[in-house]
């Protein structure tokens, strides 16, 4: 725990101006980034009394080693910063806010030639048009079935596009009229380009004019006694309505607005946001946070239009935005989402009439967020509270391991050994953090070695990345806006990455030898802050470095779970990368040589010899016999194989024995020879 008063800046040396500031703990990491109208006065209060300072407030202080600022002109610039590092630098103090479940969007991806309209979750991709989010799947589906009727557009694959390309024929879609078939020519990509902004305008809300210029043909139609065409005309205006239907009109004059309301306790607060386009509610997302810092209700308003606007742009931020309470001061933000939309944007309270009755709707909404999300992650929390106390006193640790690292070694038979680091902060899995390598020294079944290895490279550059960082824990980096303005490039350039930050625990997968190969590792590099522990498949046993016995964890302990869970998650991230790289060798034979010869003949071939051993004995002849394969193909194989000497026999290093030289191209290895 620093003093703040260690790394208090001088009186007098911080401007009092605009700008954005960054907390750093002892290793370099930024724990905290905030704005300021003057940074003076907002720095200032961090180091008054202990006493008077907001909990989280004076753990993030204490927690923290140097301070640091950057100079702005404006408000709005500070805010655009602001959220740039905090995107950048995922600071563990600030309001973080988090999806309570992954919402789907209806796309349409406008940066393809032939556009397709599908569901999609995750992050935005550039070239993409976005609707949404909802709150169900199957709801998109519905709605983009009644529509493909009268906007017949893609939907299928890239694999499926690219086979009824190959075949000239379409899919079920294309001969069911749900499909315009560009990929048999039915139509050109300008023709499916159309109907595909036709579809984005429809579903951006201006749906009167076209239904209105769809009757018109319909009535044209029935005039000129083409009852056909008026009877589909009829259906596609049905199927319209029916699609228009799913979503009520909830606000008069076709407006566009999004609504922003937060229910929040003294620990966490929950998001709601109701996207309401041309009057109709056209999704819902919800997001949920810790309040790890001390913020009030406009503060999380802040924040939550922070997060939903920092990557958008244009008609994606609309005109009118409705919180429950203002930023202050609120007119840099209105300037900032002003500046994303390219247009003047409203942001304001709502005092009356609908918009009113429909905040309160969200604000239930939020609310009843907030009440799920304490009963789901109520025991979470308590729960990872308690299995890191349990470990701190199995292991006699100082302190909680707030930071866990875990390594495998994961190898065949001896050959490809490779090694995984999964991180844990707080109890809960930090996959950004995570780790692989390739064991360098030497190849074999011999994982004490290789965890000597590997902990050692690992820590060793955790070294060399804390030398790098030179004086950041003494020094305050000042950088004035334009007249330094390289300063930030090179911090950032400069910044400790991958493995600067040690953990307060290392666990190994594996008994006394492993774990005492670990602690050899650290011992020769000087680290002796650092906590080693093993846990034993077997019996599931605790191994500490020098005990001749195990620490035992009764079963339903919390911290086993936890330490089981980081076990288990090394495991799997081993064997994943081990079995991508045997992917890799198995692929890798006399067959890929040849010109031409794709995939499917090369199953073809090993189908019909039953092994490449069998393949090089056949003659030119018998090659020809495969399905698909013609004369000069099989000269050019029986040439190719011919010109490959014949892989060495594997042995069995248990025994001696040579193995069966089975297919090379094809044999998976028997599931107790991986080790893991």
């Amino acid at each position: 725990m620093a003093d703040p008063s260690s790394y208090r800046p001088k009186p007098g040396q911080i401007p009092d101006s605009p700008g954005v500031y960054k907390f750093r703990d002892e290793h370099g990491r930024v724990i905290y980034v905030g704005k300021a109208k003057s940074l003076r006065q907002r720095l200032s209060s961090y180091f008054q009394d202990l006493a008077g300072l907001h909990p989280r407030t004076r753990t993030m202080v204490t927690t923290a080693a140097s301070v640091e600022w950057t100079v702005v002109s404006t408000e709005v610039e500070a805010l655009q910063l602001e959220y740039s590092w905090i995107k950048e630098y995922d600071p563990r103090f600030n309001v973080k806010y988090r999806d309570d479940k992954s919402y789907p969007s209806l796309a349409v991806t406008l940066n393809e030639e032939f556009p397709r309209v599908q569901v999609m979750r995750g992050p935005k991709k550039k070239g993409v048009r976005y609707f949404g989010p909802y709150a169900h799947a199957w709801a998109i589906r519905e709605t983009v079935d009644l529509m493909l009727r009268v906007f017949p557009v893609r939907t299928c694959s890239a694999g499926v596009f690219k086979r009824s390309a190959q075949i000239g024929r379409p899919c079920l879609l294309g001969y069911i009229g749900k499909c315009s078939a560009p990929c048999v020519g039915r139509v050109t990509p300008q023709e499916h380009r159309e109907l595909a902004e036709e579809f984005c305008d429809f579903m951006a809300g201006r749906t009167g004019a076209y239904i209105r210029r769809l009757e018109r043909q319909m009535h044209d139609a029935a005039e000129e006694m083409e009852y056909e065409k008026a009877a589909r005309l009829r259906d596609d205006i049905e199927a319209l309505r029916r699609a228009m239907e799913k979503n009520a009109v909830v606000l008069a004059d076709a407006t566009d607005a999004d609504l922003i309301a937060v229910a929040e306790d003294e620990l966490e607060a929950a998001v709601q946001i109701f996207h309401v386009r041309g009057g109709r509610v056209r999704g819902q997302r919800g997001w949920v946070t810790d309040k790890v810092e001390a913020v009030d209700t406009a503060g999380l308003v802040e924040h939550a239009l922070q997060q939903l606007y920092g990557e958008e742009t244009g008609d994606a931020v609309p005109k009118e935005v409705l919180v429950p309470a203002l930023p202050d001061p609120v007119e840099p933000v209105v300037q900032w989402l002003t500046g994303r939309r390219g247009s003047r944007v409203d942001l304001r309270i709502p005092q009356r009439g609908d918009k009113k009755d429909l905040m309160a709707t969200v604000q239930r909404n939020a609310a009843q967020a907030l009440a799920l999300h304490k009963t789901k992650r109520a025991s979470d929390l308590t729960t990872r509270s308690r299995a890191l106390e349990e470990i701190t006193e199995a292991l006699g640790l100082d302190s909680a391991p707030l930071r866990i690292e875990c390594f495998d070694i994961s190898h065949l038979q001896g050959q490809d050994v490779v090694a995984s680091m999964v991180v844990f902060e707080d109890g809960l899995a930090r996959k950004s953090e995570y780790r692989r390598f390739q064991i360098k020294t030497f190849e074999g079944q011999d994982d004490v070695r290789s965890m000597h290895e590997v902990v050692g490279r690992r820590f060793r550059r955790y070294l060399q990345e804390q030398q790098k960082a030179g004086e950041w824990s003494d020094e305050n980096a000042v950088t004035e806006n334009g007249e330094n303005g390289d300063a930030a490039a090179e911090e950032r350039q400069d910044r400790p990455k991958r493995f600067a930050y040690p953990p307060q625990l290392v666990v190994v997968d594996g008994g006394a030898p492993q774990v005492a190969a670990a602690r050899r590792a650290l011992d020769e590099l000087g680290i002796s802050d650092v906590a080693v522990c093993g846990l034993a498949k077997r019996l599931e046993e605790v191994w500490l470095p020098g005990e001749d016995d195990p620490v035992v964890l009764p079963r339903t302990s919390e911290g086993l779970y936890l330490l089981q869970r980081v076990r288990d998650e090394a495991h799997r991230f081993a064997i994943s990368y081990q079995r991508s790289k045997r992917t890799k060798t198995m692929k890798a034979g006399p067959l890929d040589a040849v010109a031409g010869l794709g995939e499917t003949r090369k199953r073809a071939l090993l189908k019909h010899f039953g092994s490449l051993k069998k393949l090089r004995a056949a003659t030119v002849e018998q090659i020809c016999e495969t399905p698909g394969i013609g004369r000069r193909t099989a000269e050019t194989i029986a040439a190719a194989l011919a010109a490959a000497a014949p892989p060495a026999p594997a042995v069995n290093t248990a025994t001696g024995e040579i193995m069966d030289d089975r297919d090379d191209g094809a044999a998976t290895a028997a599931p107790s020879a991986e080790r893991g």
